[in-house]
């Protein structure tokens, strides 16, 4: 094959069908789409080229800088698309989360900047975040940036409608499968693959899956953040499950191990959702003479994501585990062990307790530069997480009082630190939000 450009390799990604010694499922052929072979490296090589592309033909002068509310694949691409057609790249972001990832932006030329934010993506409802005034100044007409907007731009949708969704398709023989299982991060994948695949047959069936409730996977949203993506409608899953950080790893390590994938998180977390739900659907086949296909996408690969897996599995990376995490915890475990506090409460003790607890703000330092209770401690929860791997990171005889967003990471690490022997540590109950909503004073720093 030979190209004029590298734009013109985006697409057409082979679909693999993997072998069921490994997934175990009898009646169900397993397909991966291998999206991390585009040629950025992901999935999101597709949408970025799609949405860029009326900006880049537009700007052919070479003046102009592009923007994107993103700090992972999208801002990759973008970056390496703008230098091509010697334009800027501007990544504009609430929290890099993952360092390979900002050192990567940084290394193809892009400009970061992290605004504080209250949550891990765009919330064009909340009037008082800083990304969300970011958002409307670059969505104003008389904006200078080239915005191209993956949140809300339908050509993110219609890149994997007039792709991917046809690709797959085309390699079934031009069936539909039965069954399609997607990670929602902006939905642009999920919904326009879908799209395409209910066209051909509208029984196919739709696995969305979410990162569980107060854990982190690249590129994936959580329930409640999913709702604040403009693309995303709900009416496009039969199901919505959630995926934890842990079966992610899991489901990357039999992709790579047993599959010869080189699949990074997320691509692991689709593998493990859908065998999972998967399973159920194989025992109801048995006996039935029939068999269905079943296609998930591999959306990156592992390289740009050794930092999370050693954080989370340090013992992959010939490193000794020096203690659980938070993340570990399950919801029942963190409700059962965790002490939490309303806000009425919470400002009591801090005014008058004897003694008075360490408030403790795990929020990313712009969050907490914005706005923050007096007198707390600013440790970002990933930073709290590698010192709770050492052992109790404060004195027992010190009452400590933990903030996040909305109490949930909060609320494992009350329940994490309490099993480790600490007598009085207590999660802020509904968290900064829950204080902010009751009036309750914050300060600027």
């Amino acid at each position: 094959m030979r190209y004029d450009s590298i734009t013109e390799a985006i697409g057409n990604t082979p679909l693999v069908r993997l072998d069921p010694a490994v997934h175990g499922l009898r009646h169900i052929d397993l397909y991966a789409k291998l999206e991390m072979l585009n040629p950025f490296g992901s999935v999101k090589d597709r949408p970025a080229w799609h949405m860029a592309r009326p900006h880049l033909e537009s700007a052919a002068d070479g003046d102009g800088t592009v923007v994107e509310l993103s700090s992972g694949n999208t801002a990759k691409a973008l970056a390496l698309l703008a230098g091509m057609h010697g334009l800027r790249f501007k990544s504009v972001t609430n929290r890099m989360r993952v360092p390979e990832i900002k050192e990567l932006l940084l290394l193809l030329g892009a400009e970061i900047e992290e605004l504080p934010g209250r949550s891990e993506c765009l919330d064009p409802t909340d009037t008082d975040d800083p990304l969300t005034h970011f958002h409307r100044a670059l969505s104003d007409p008389g904006s200078t940036y080239l915005h191209t907007d993956q949140y809300f731009n339908p050509r993110n949708v219609e890149a994997h409608a007039v792709g991917t969704g046809p690709e797959i398709v085309k390699d079934l023989d031009g069936r539909a499968p039965d069954r399609f299982i997607a990670c929602v991060g902006t939905a642009g994948s999920s919904t326009g693959v879908a799209r395409v695949l209910r066209e051909h047959d509208p029984q196919v069936r739709v696995l969305g899956l979410v990162a569980h409730k107060a854990d982190f996977i690249p590129g994936i949203r959580t329930m409640d953040e999913v709702h604040q993506v403009g693309l995303f409608d709900p009416t496009t899953y039969d199901t919505i499950e959630s995926v934890t950080s842990g079966e992610a790893i899991d489901g990357m390590l039999t992709l790579i191990r047993r599959c010869g994938l080189l699949s990074g998180p997320t691509g692991g977390a689709a593998y493990h959702g859908a065998v999972r739900h998967l399973r159920n659907v194989d025992a109801e086949l048995e006996g039935s003479g029939r068999r269905e296909t079943a296609v998930f996408i591999v959306c990156d690969r592992a390289e740009s994501y050794l930092s999370y897996v050693r954080r989370r599995r340090p013992d992959l990376l010939g490193m000794a585990s020096r203690g659980r995490s938070a993340s570990a915890l399950t919801d029942a475990e963190a409700r059962a062990e965790a002490r939490s506090v309303g806000v009425g409460d919470a400002r009591h003790w801090i005014a008058e307790g004897d003694p008075r607890p360490l408030v403790v703000d795990l929020r990313s330092p712009h969050a907490y530069a914005a706005l923050h209770i007096e007198g707390s401690l600013n440790i970002v929860d990933e930073l709290f997480d590698e010192l709770v791997r050492g052992g109790l990171p404060f004195s027992k005889r010190a009452p400590v009082l933990l903030a996040c967003p909305v109490g949930e990471k909060s609320l494992r690490y009350a329940a994490l630190l309490t099993r480790m022997g600490h007598p009085d540590v207590r999660s802020l109950d509904g968290g900064i939000v829950a204080w902010r909503d009751a009036g309750a004073p914050l300060v600027r720093e």
